[in-house]
């Protein structure tokens, strides 16, 4: 911590014959970023001489060196809470006392669930500090570690058996579903893990273009303008029977569309269904009645609930819809070229992305939830056609288009410039309804592009390590990375023996050098294999071939 003196005040230890130092606070002067004291000798009236010594301040006033470490641990918790996952991952290494500061489970909760909510398979307690299996800061580490696997390697499943193309996916992480429809009407569920087919329910008269799950609900919206659902039953290994023969009491159908179904979502309250009709139903889940219309302009395209906000396309705006008011709070006139057929958010809502007819990826961010403003960020275009899904877990953004690819952009790096922009005080205001967006140079092309299939993908789904997509072929594909993640995971720990193994030959080698001993001659002779003779025969296969060959 830096203390600052203002530069004309002044400390003077006054030392006299009686060896008693007193301080004067009208001699001290200031010389830079140092202050010293003056050092003179005075001789008084009395006859006595008083001698000012020069002295450093910090030896006259900071005797006791005092570090952050000696803050209340409460203190220092709340300075915690300014930094980064990084950098609290740096500080922690200052000293033990910082380190089992940092290590509080909270403030590794707050990280964890901020980038990608509460985990799916619980292994901590949610309500305790501490935990016997692994701490909050276990998950982050690992959660963040396996983020990067989609650079890695993989492989590709494919399933069969829908016999016309798949219009809509839909990832359950927490049963491990993959649920899957299109043209032909049906209904499949899907083991995420083994690709296996576990239910498929009867046609059902038209095309499904949309389908939403969670824990309670499976629903799915059709070209005839009906929404088919299925309530989950208690004890059952999936959650929904859908192959089962018609039930009144796990099934329902809502009707009040005037056209096809083109998305549907769900909340906790709430089911929400958008069609062609240029509408937004808002459905009671426990009555099953309509509770109100949110009015668009164009057909709607797709739609993403988050709290007590919806976000909508329609035509090529963007809408932002109020749910507890059903209020309309802003709205993103002309966001793409052509219609915008897909739509993602974060998890905590902030940051929205937009793909559309014009091949372009869209990132806004919303700046307040209240009044909806909203700014653009970043644009990409890594695709030729048009972009029909998005899907989105932290930091990857996957996309899917016509031309049959997949581009998976990683947003850590401009979400970095963002916070580091915004923390400037020079930063310049921007135009919030115009959404301009920030420097170019910081928005990276797609870190990887994956080849789908001949055919257009018009789905795209992101979850335990897997990319699943559908398109125009008829099939699932999953790109499993899994692999990827385990032999991560292997190098990682080759490389932290290799490291551990170097330090304590190091350790080893300063040991006996301090004792005066003779070094390990096998070591010598390997350094001076490596370094001096690196040009010889046994270290160049070149040179080798070369006298082999004359």
């Amino acid at each position: 911590m830096a203390f600052e003196c203002k530069v004309n005040t002044d400390i003077v230890l006054t030392k006299n014959s009686e060896d008693t130092t007193e301080v004067n606070s009208n001699h001290i002067v200031s010389s830079g970023k140092s202050l010293l004291i003056d050092s003179e000798t005075v001789i008084t009236g009395s006859g006595k001489s008083i001698h000012f010594t020069k002295l450093p301040i910090d030896v006259c006033l900071l005797n006791d060196h005092r570090t952050i470490a000696d803050l209340p641990p409460v203190l220092i918790s709340e300075i915690f809470n300014c930094l980064d996952p990084k950098e609290l991952g740096v500080v922690s290494c200052v000293s033990p006392s910082l380190y089992r500061i940092a290590s509080d489970h909270q403030v590794w909760k707050e990280f964890y669930c901020e980038r990608w909510g509460l985990p799916t398979a619980v292994p901590v307690s949610l309500d305790a500090e501490c935990s016997d299996e692994k701490s909050w800061k276990a998950l982050f580490v690992e959660r963040e570690f396996r983020s990067k696997t989609f650079l890695g390697r993989y492989t590709i499943d494919t399933l069969y058996g829908h016999t016309e193309p798949v219009r809509t996916l839909f990832v359950l992480l927490s049963r491990k579903l993959v649920i899957t429809s299109g043209y032909d009407s049906i209904i499949r569920m899907w083991d995420i893990e083994d690709g296996y087919s576990i239910a498929s329910s009867r046609p059902l008269g038209c095309t499904i273009r949309a389908v939403a799950a969670d824990s309670k609900l499976l629903i799915a919206g059709g070209s005839d303008g009906f929404i088919h659902g299925w309530r989950a039953e208690e004890g059952h290994p999936h959650l929904f029977d859908i192959k089962g023969p018609q039930n009144q009491n796990t099934e329902f159908r809502l009707w009040e569309h005037q056209g096809p179904i083109t998305c549907v979502g769900l909340d906790s309250s709430r089911i929400y269904s958008g069609s062609w009709d240029m509408t937004i139903r808002v459905w009671d889940r426990l009555s099953l009645k309509c509770v109100n219309v949110l009015m668009h302009n164009d057909w709607v395209w797709t739609l993403v609930p988050h709290d007590a906000t919806v976000v909508s396309t329609s035509g090529s705006d963007v809408y932002f819809w109020e749910t507890n008011t059903f209020s309309l709070i802003n709205i993103i006139k002309d966001a793409h070229v052509g219609n915008a057929y897909s739509l993602a958010r974060s998890h905590t809502g902030n940051f929205i992305f937009t793909g559309g007819e014009d091949g372009a990826i869209h990132m806004f961010e919303v700046t307040s939830h209240g009044c909806g403003s909203v700014r653009k960020l970043a644009t990409w275009g890594p695709h030729s056609g048009p972009v029909y899904s998005l899907s989105f877990e932290f930091p990857w953004l996957v996309s899917a288009s016509s031309d049959g690819k997949l581009s998976l952009i990683d947003v850590r790096k401009l979400l970095k410039s963002i916070r580091r922009s915004s923390s400037m005080k020079s930063i310049k205001k921007r135009d919030t309804s115009n959404g301009n967006s920030l420097d170019p140079k910081n928005t990276e092309p797609p870190q990887r592009m994956l080849h789908g299939s001949g055919g257009s993908l018009f789905c795209v789904g992101v979850g335990a390590d897997r990319i699943i997509c559908g398109g125009e072929e008829g099939t699932v594909r999953i790109w499993n990375f899994s692999q990827a993640f385990e032999m991560a995971k292997r190098v990682s720990a080759l490389r932290a023996l290799r490291f551990e193994n170097r330090m304590r030959r190091r350790r080893l080698q300063s040991e006996m050098d301090s004792k005066g001993q003779r070094a390990d001659p096998c070591l010598i002779a390997a350094k001076s294999q490596m370094s001096g003779e690196r040009n010889g025969v046994w270290y160049n296969k070149r040179g080798l071939t070369r006298k082999v060959k004359g």
